[in-house]
C-alpha cells in the first residue's frame, strides 16, 4: 500500500510525498492560490497520461513493438467539482505500425489502472483522526 500525504505550506501550497518522492500541489491565481506547483486536478490528467504511456509500453514490450518517441497527452475539460469533467487522450505513436497494432494499443491505453479508476466510481472511505 501507497501513503500519500500532504502538508500545508502556506495559502493553497502543499508538500506532497509518496514513498521517496516529494512535490508541491498549489492552485492558479485564479482560484486563489501562489502556483507553486500543478494543481490536484491536473494531477490527476498527468496521471492519466503517465499510466496510459506505461501500460501501453508495458504491453508493446511484451509483444516486442518498439515506440521510440511515444508521448500520451491528455486534454482536460469541465470540472470534478461541477461534474462535467471529461479527458481526451491523444497517443503519439511511431511512425510504421499496422492499423492492428495501433487499434490494439489504443484498446491497451483504455485498461491502464488510472482510466479505470476514472472512467468508473472508485469507492473512497474517508476517516478523521484528532492530532495531538
Amino acid at each position: 500500500m501507497a501513503t500519500a500525504t500532504a502538508r500545508r505550506r502556506s495559502g493553497y501550497a502543499h508538500e506532497v510525498e509518496i514513498g521517496s518522492h516529494a512535490f508541491v500541489a498549489d492552485e492558479p491565481p485564479h482560484k486563489g492560490g501562489n502556483d507553486e506547483g500543478p494543481s490536484p486536478t491536473d494531477l490527476l490528467a498527468v496521471s492519466l497520461a503517465s499510466c496510459t504511456a506505461i501500460t501501453v509500453e508495458m504491453y508493446a514490450d511484451r509483444k516486442g513493438w518498439e515506440l521510440p518517441g511515444l508521448r500520451v497527452d491528455v486534454d482536460a475539460d469541465g470540472s470534478l467539482v461541477k461534474g462535467d469533467a471529461s479527458y481526451q487522450v491523444t497517443m503519439r505513436l511511431p511512425a510504421g505500425l499496422d492499423p492492428d497494432q495501433v487499434d490494439r494499443l489504443a484498446t491497451i491505453a483504455g485498461k491502464c489502472p488510472v482510466h479505470k479508476a476514472i472512467a468508473r466510481e472508485t469507492p473512497i472511505s474517508i476517516s478523521c483522526r484528532a492530532e495531538d
